[in-house]
């Protein structure tokens, strides 16, 4: 993590390989997650924002199987509901497709009209975005995703790693 000139901490790059996007999402799987799980993940992801920019995120939990709503916070003032649309966007393409929208985004080299018509989604289209920022919640030895993590407001980059850095802090901590 290095400071900026302004104090904050910066948020590392993602990698952009598809197979280093899917060994980091392999790092990341849990031992178990439950509501205390993403309350602590939640507020860790609050803090790691605040360190890195002054721009206000959502940061959204949610268990895949019926949506229930674990964790949800704006890091600041100035959020709209245009954040809330994204995070629904972002989190209905983990759950389609399994993945973290920041290896959708590589992996269809982030060309939003290919994606579309490569799995037919026509006017549906709206309805996912494969933009950094969504990221499936897998517990080890669980078949699919229990749940999703989706930050909105920070770059796409920035959103994807900031959860990552989280998930591994936590990981490490345990």
């Amino acid at each position: 993590m290095s400071q900026t000139r302004s104090g904050y901490i910066a948020i590392r790059a993602p990698p952009t390989s598809l197979e280093e996007i899917e060994r980091e999402e392999q790092r990341c799987i849990l031992p178990y997650f439950t509501a205390d799980t993403a309350w602590e993940l939640g507020t860790r992801l609050r803090a790691r924002l605040l360190r890195a920019s002054p721009k206000p995120a959502v940061v959204n939990i949610t268990l895949a199987a019926h949506a229930q709503l674990l964790f949800h916070c704006a890091t600041a003032r100035g959020t709209t509901p245009d954040n809330d649309s994204w995070v629904a966007r972002k989190r209905a393409a983990v759950l389609r497709w399994g993945a973290s929208t920041w290896l959708l985004h590589n992996k269809h080299k982030g060309d939003e009209d290919r994606f579309s018509a490569k799995f037919m989604l026509g006017e549906r289209a709206g309805e996912y975005a494969i933009h950094g920022g969504g990221f499936p919640v897998r517990v080890k030895n669980v078949e699919g995703v229990v749940g999703v993590i989706v930050v909105s407001g920070l770059t796409m980059q920035e959103d994807h790693e900031a959860i990552v850095e989280v998930i591994e802090e936590y990981l490490a901590s345990l």
